[in-house]
């Protein structure tokens, strides 16, 4: 059976990893049956990052390259009637949520005004989690974000870099449907990825005002909310 490995749920949304929760929506909107198990330990991870997905003796990482295999493998046509403006719009769009990743985490691991609020959610939820875990992964990510350049800036800084981001996802969206029309692709599970895992927290960052803010954030990342929980 198809088994899909990655973070733990929060908030009430399935994965509270972006990239894991991109792809449990597309398996889930795609119809396949698979086992969805939470862990924290990535050492027999690709590369040490979740998600990951084992097929029978198959191992594959990274969250698109996980979606590139399934279409692949089991024939899906989620996206087969894509134009090929389209299919660059996908990919420029999955870029951009990319790069909302590092304000989104910074706003969990980083910031000391929304810190506190994340640990606790964390550890009331899920009783197998230390302080001293969430400790260590706090200052694994403070590493990360000092090279990868996000954590040298100001909070004020970062936030406006993910509003960016979440501004232009807006942008795209409509008053009713999907990305590309009344049914969801691929691009819309990723959208529903980064979206609710900031729509659905109780922490009121910025990048959760703005997403208040914009109704079609909103209005798409519940339609996607209920698409999945009926598939």
């Amino acid at each position: 059976m198809l088994t899909l490995y990655s973070y733990p749920d929060l908030f009430g949304v399935a994965d509270n990893n972006a990239f894991g929760l991109k792809v449990y929506a597309f398996m889930r909107l795609c119809g396949l049956d698979f086992e969805h198990r939470h862990i924290l330990d990535t050492s027999r991870a690709p590369r040490g990052q979740l998600p990951y997905l084992s097929d029978g003796d198959e191992t594959i990482g990274d969250s698109d390259a996980i979606i590139a295999y399934l279409k692949d493998k089991y024939d899906l046509r989620i996206d087969r009637a894509l134009s090929q403006g389209q299919a660059n719009l996908d990919f420029l769009v999955r870029r951009t949520l990319d790069d909302l990743y590092w304000p989104m985490s910074y706003s969990r691991w980083r910031d000391d005004r929304y810190w506190p609020a994340f640990r606790d959610a964390v550890l009331r939820e899920h009783a197998d989690v230390t302080t001293s875990d969430l400790e260590a992964a706090r200052e694994y990510n403070r590493q990360r974000y000092h090279f990868q350049g996000i954590g040298r800036y100001e909070p004020d800084q970062v936030y406006a870099r993910g509003i960016g981001d979440l501004r232009v996802v807006a942008d795209l969206l409509g008053d009713s449907g999907f990305v590309f029309g009344p049914e969801p692709a691929t691009i819309d599970a990723a959208i529903y990825g980064f979206v609710a895992n900031i729509y659905f927290y109780e922490i009121d960052t910025p990048l959760k005002a703005y997403v208040m803010s914009r109704a079609e954030l909103v209005r798409h990342c519940r339609a996607m909310h209920e698409r999945i929980a009926s598939a």
